[in-house]
């Protein structure tokens, strides 16, 4: 029976506990760390927005939720995106928690310099990540789902499509989603305002 460990402990064992995460990640660009220079065409969707939308699809009823999204940055050349949404009912009421979603919003670099392409990987929790292809146009980002992963239990979803613009100062989207059978079909869209930013 050997008893030495050739390899050793390994460094970390005893080591000593860690401060918190020391790096800010911001959606408000009056503080925090500047924003990479890779990510100014992006720069209209930092911050933080909450509004209204209304959803369905061919196989369920229509219905309204409201939704949070924060765009954020921590000095790096992507941005992080994190989407809540809760259903409403007809007095504007919640009724309960819907879809969340987050992921990182990435400018195509040429030469170590931006280019209007976008790639988008997104996740959600219910077993779908998605990874977008775009491209910007002043105020306008549309990005198609270039491939599509998922969990055995999740939901057949095929494609997707998004269409996000900033309108007189609001955060405007359209998505639409090719799953369980169908094609390419309006499933969301939401008009959001900047809470914060």
């Amino acid at each position: 029976m050997v008893t030495d460990n050739p390899i050793g402990p390994p460094p970390w064992l005893n080591a000593p506990p860690v401060d918190p995460y020391p790096y800010e990640d911001t959606h408000d660009l009056r503080k925090g760390p500047d924003l990479h220079p890779a990510l100014l065409g992006l720069l209209p969707y930092v911050g933080l927005w909450r509004g209204r939308g209304r959803g369905g699809f061919p196989t369920i009823e229509d219905f309204d939720y409201a939704q949070e999204i924060r765009i954020s940055h921590d000095g790096r050349p992507f941005l992080h995106y994190e989407s809540r949404a809760w259903i409403l009912d007809e007095q504007s009421q919640p009724v309960r928690p819907a879809m969340r979603e987050v992921g990182w919003w990435r400018p195509v670099l040429d030469d170590g310099r931006p280019t209007d392409d976008v790639e988008a990987l997104l996740t959600n929790p219910t077993g779908i990540m998605e990874l977008y292809i775009g491209r910007t146009k002043g105020l306008q980002l549309e990005m198609a789902t270039d491939a599509v992963v998922r969990t055995a239990t999740a939901k057949e979803v095929t494609a997707g499509h998004r269409l996000f613009g900033i309108v007189e100062g609001a955060l405007l989207y359209a998505q639409e989603m090719a799953a369980v059978g169908h094609s390419l079909s309006p499933h969301l869209s939401a008009r959001l305002i900047r809470v914060g930013g």
